[in-house]
């Protein structure tokens, strides 16, 4: 049997040489044959590289996804497809996909990198709170059968699996890999359970509560009103909601790429055949007849996930607390349709810590193997190096807080 930081042998994983719908990288035979009265199990892997083929993968890509249960809206085809369009770069699409007689069962989506090591990493990139790999949940052997399939992939890049959410399809791949591996945190998202806003009042001290009651009646004495948006009108709300987006954050630091056309392109033509398909919701906030306020929710079996809004400012010039409108909406939608948890995603902002929710860190998986230990560890190192200059910089800011606190307190002292 082969150790864990071992390459898997040509016995157990025979390589193919020839091509299929892409390069053959791993078929062979498991599980009982005829004897048991039962067809042989056949699991076969390939590497799509073309960009029509992958595109082609929509209806089995989401039945797969649909099958994994742990998978977030983030993992959709709708949504890593049109990622691909806006962001990726010729000849680098790297997807993994695993069949066991001819269903699919595992797939990982991945491109090429060159920087600042060659790696494989998740479509999805930055713009993707959550990323990870899909692994059917009725197959026992999917999470080994990619495993080695991804092995073969790799040859002289590592695996850099970014931003997977704490139970995530990837902890499984991690157990499986035959070679050297590594466990990072990565980035921290906060996470609130799926229930009426009447409940999630009851999170928050006496005083709190109080206050967010009145700002929820002052929300209605305007007379605003939510409105789902679906069909032909998705592009449309979704271009609005951008442009809010931008005009509510002008000179106050807003994300660049917010605000960059390719991401535009992206959202719209995502979130259009998301709301289709059932896997996201957008919502319009009226004033009048007009158009406040408007937000995406990207949603899966159990998880509503508040994606991204635009507001306009003199919603606040009436003291409408706009994050307290939304988070209503989204924890009705969540319980109303059965989804246990409303994740506010990346940040610890402080309007999301007053309702007390959960922290879950996200996890980082490096793969590769054996003889490209060194290039894991230097990609480690660098994660822990900026970890720690991060965590300096929150310091000194707690710091320079307090000091300033200090001196505000020392300033209004009474002179003797």
């Amino acid at each position: 049997m082969n150790s864990p930081s071992s390459p898997p042998t040509r016995r157990r994983f025979p390589y193919a040489r020839r091509k299929l719908a892409g390069p053959v990288l791993s078929p062979w035979r498991g599980g009982r044959g005829e004897a048991s009265g039962r067809p042989p199990v056949r699991l076969t892997a390939t590497l799509c590289r073309a960009e029509d083929e992958f595109a082609e993968l929509a209806e089995e890509w989401d039945g797969l996804r649909a099958r994994n249960r742990s998978a977030t809206p983030f993992l959709s085809h709708a949504w890593l497809a049109s990622w691909w369009r806006a962001y990726g770069r010729r000849g680098r699409l790297r997807v993994v996909l695993v069949r066991e007689n001819g269903r699919l069962v595992a797939a990982a989506p991945l491109m090429l990198v060159h920087r600042p090591l060659p790696a494989l990493v998740t479509l999805g990139g930055q713009i993707s709170d959550y990323q990870d790999v899909l692994l059917d949940d009725s197959c026992p052997r999917a999470a080994d059968a990619l495993a080695r399939a991804l092995y073969a992939a790799s040859r002289t890049a590592v695996v850099d699996l970014r931003e997977v959410r704490p139970g995530g399809a990837a902890e499984r791949l991690y157990a499986a890999w035959p070679g050297v591996r590594r466990r990072l945190t990565d980035s921290v998202c906060l996470e609130l359970p799926g229930v009426p806003m009447d409940e999630m009042l009851q999170r928050l001290a006496p005083a709190s509560a109080k206050r967010t009651r009145r700002k929820l009646r002052r929300i209605d004495e305007l007379g605003i009103e939510a409105h789902d948006v679906t069909g032909d009108r998705v592009p449309e709300s979704v271009s609005t909601m951008l442009r809010l987006h931008e005009h509510q954050w002008r000179g106050r630091g807003v994300t660049p790429e917010h605000l960059r056309p390719r991401f535009g392109a992206h959202l719209v033509g995502a979130v259009e055949q998301l709301v289709a398909s059932g896997d996201a919701a957008v919502t319009e906030y009226r004033l009048g007849g007009r158009v406040a306020a408007c937000d995406v929710a990207l949603v899966s079996a159990d998880l509503v996930c508040g994606y991204l809004y635009g507001a306009d400012p003199a919603l606040r010039d009436q003291r409408v607390d706009i994050a307290t409108m939304l988070l209503r909406h989204d924890a009705h939608f969540a319980s109303a349709t059965g989804r246990g948890t409303l994740s506010l995603l990346r940040g610890t902002e402080p309007y999301k810590l007053r309702w007390q929710p959960v922290t879950a860190a996200n996890r980082r998986y490096l793969l590769a193997r054996p003889q490209l230990a060194p290039a894991l560890e230097l990609l480690a190192a660098k994660a822990a190096a900026r970890e720690a200059a991060a965590r300096l910089v929150h310091e000194r800011g707690a710091a320079a807080r307090v000091r300033t606190l200090l001196d505000r307190a020392a300033a209004l002292r009474p002179r003797t």
